[in-house]
């Protein structure tokens, strides 16, 4: 076959051209990489080093042929290094997909790489669609054969495609929704990119609920037991539209825009935006190329925007005070485990306020055998902050884990790294309690919806800790590490940093958050860097908006 052969539809069966005849028969036994399948002459020797040019050429138009032939998924199952796997998704394609025709065209290769554009046709009970796409494939040489084989793996067949996924035409299990803000705003995941998973998530939960009707669809499944949280739906294509049902939902369309455009000025960054008088969430955003909702599902060390709930332990306990003095050296040993502070700065004669203010490291980390307690950070953080008490916010979502340490690992806890895990929807929270006092479980729908029971913290700050807490934020973002980031907000204004470090990462991750009058928000740049560099003005926008 030359470059610039083409997969046709002829006589309702799929089959190859190149310069107008028809690609010959298959001689396939038997399947898989290292086993008997052969479609090329027998060799006593097994070959071994990259796949030459010719190899990969003739493999991917080999399979690109068997595949689009559609009549024995297994002969291109057969060119590839997991058959299983790839008989199955193949035969899906026009089994459970109906695709019933397609032109598949491969371009020239990248090295192993073959990229291939479908043009095809989905007909399910009398109607029908055109759907066109691209993608690609690697060709890979078989580990006990020897032969180049396609490396097999979901997106072959289509792009968005994963592990325990695939493509479904029928009629679509939910009805469509209308998502609107609480203002009656339309959101669509066209005009706000970052919303997509969250829409596919209200419209299979509530789609029902808002009163509309199904149509049919070509959309993307996740099968067996994959299908848990964070996963949904994925509308692919319409092939009759059915009718919309409105769902209203607490966001805000004009801090979600800034949301949107905050977060694509920087790679792998989240945020998210919560009303601290009612912890309705206003906005969330994520700038991924995966398309994972970071904002609400990521679990990562938060660095020390953790420092908030650690100051409210410590206050609560009477350890410190926010204008008593604290120590700060350039560095403390911990059970075997030092710890520092950026630059190895110090201060000298300091209060509590100015170490927090500047996020001193060590003045907390000293502090821990005060506590008489490696258990006290879990405990605050559970008992007044809500994190850990399974949230139920209308949509999938991680609700923070600090779990019980001890030793370098409890100290570790202090400052947001070790087995801390949070997103910036908790740390929102986080500010947002702070803000008000009491937890108030972030919410992307009314409660009212489906009467599901929220979580309910233990207890409330107390007013002493609280005011304390917020005078130490204020300070932070009139001079401390938040200044330059928050210089451009006006109104009752606080802020915390955070720089977490990642192991294989030579840059940390940046943090960030603040409150300004009624409206926290976080948020995360992964390699970032300082707290204020990145996640500072990704933040300082949304509260903008707000």
């Amino acid at each position: 076959m030359r470059s610039g052969t083409k997969v046709a539809i002829v006589g309702g069966a799929f089959i190859v051209v190149a310069g107008g005849v028809g690609y010959g028969a298959y001689n396939v036994i038997g399947g898989g990489d290292g086993g008997s399948t052969d479609t090329r002459p027998a060799s006593a020797e097994v070959r071994t080093g990259p796949p030459s040019a010719e190899e990969i050429k003739n493999t991917a138009e080999e399979f690109l042929a068997a595949w689009a032939d559609g009549k024995d998924p297994g002969l291109a199952a057969a060119y590839t290094n997991n058959a299983a796997a790839a008989e199955e998704a193949v035969a899906g394609f026009g089994e459970q997909a109906h695709i019933t025709g397609a032109v598949i065209t491969p371009g020239p290769a990248t090295g192993a790489k073959v990229p291939f554009t479908v043009k095809a046709t989905v007909k399910y009970k009398g109607l029908s669609k055109p759907l066109s796409y691209a993608s690609e494939l690697t060709v890979v040489r078989g580990v006990t054969t020897g032969k180049p084989l396609v490396d097999w793996a979901p997106t072959v067949i289509h792009p968005k495609l994963t592990k325990n996924t695939s493509l479904v035409t029928g009629e679509a299990p939910t009805p469509p929704i209308k998502a609107v803000d609480r203002d009656g705003v339309e959101l669509t995941a066209e005009k706000y990119p970052s919303l997509a998973p969250v829409l596919d998530q209200l419209r299979d939960k509530y789609g029902e609920k808002a009163g509309g009707e199904s149509g049919v669809e070509t959309w993307i499944q996740t099968d067996g037991e994959a299908a848990g949280a964070g996963t949904a739906r994925r509308t692919l294509l319409t092939l009759s539209k059915g009718k919309s049902g409105e769902l209203r939902t607490t966001l805000d369309a004009k801090v979600q825009a800034a949301a949107e455009q905050a977060v694509k000025k920087f790679g792998e960054a989240s945020v998210a935006a919560v009303k601290p008088s009612t912890g309705e969430i206003i906005a969330v955003a994520n700038n991924r190329e995966d398309g994972f909702n970071a904002a609400m599902l990521g679990k990562q060390a938060p660095g020390s925007t953790m420092k908030i709930v650690t100051a409210a332990m410590l206050l609560e306990k009477g350890l410190v005070g926010a204008d008593r003095p604290a120590e700060c050296p350039k560095t403390v040993l911990y059970q075997g485990t030092s710890f520092h502070n950026l630059d190895n700065f110090d201060i000298q004669g300091g209060t509590f306020t100015q170490s927090f203010a500047r996020s001193c490291n060590t003045a907390f980390i000293k502090l821990i055998d005060d506590t008489k307690d490696d258990h006290a950070l879990p405990a605050v953080a559970r008992q007044v902050f809500g994190l850990g008490l399974n949230w139920q916010t209308g949509v999938a979502s991680a609700d923070g884990s600090v779990p019980e340490s001890a030793g370098g690992g409890a100290a570790a806890q202090y400052i947001g790294q070790g087995t801390v895990q949070m997103n910036v929807l908790n740390i929102a929270s986080v500010t947002a309690t702070t803000k008000d006092g009491t937890f108030r479980q972030p919410v992307i729908v009314p409660r009212e919806l489906d009467d599901r029971e929220l979580a309910v913290a233990e207890r409330r700050l107390s007013d002493e800790v609280g005011r304390q807490l917020r005078d130490m934020m204020r300070e932070t973002a009139s001079w401390g590490t938040g200044k330059a980031a928050m210089a451009g907000l006006g109104g009752d204004k606080g802020a915390k940093t955070g720089s977490a470090e990642v192991d294989g990462q030579a840059t940390s991750n940046s943090w960030f958050t603040a409150f300004q009058d009624d409206l926290a928000a976080a948020a995360s740049v992964e390699s970032g860097g300082h707290g204020g560099d990145a996640a500072g003005p990704v933040v300082a926008a949304v509260l903008g908006a707000g």
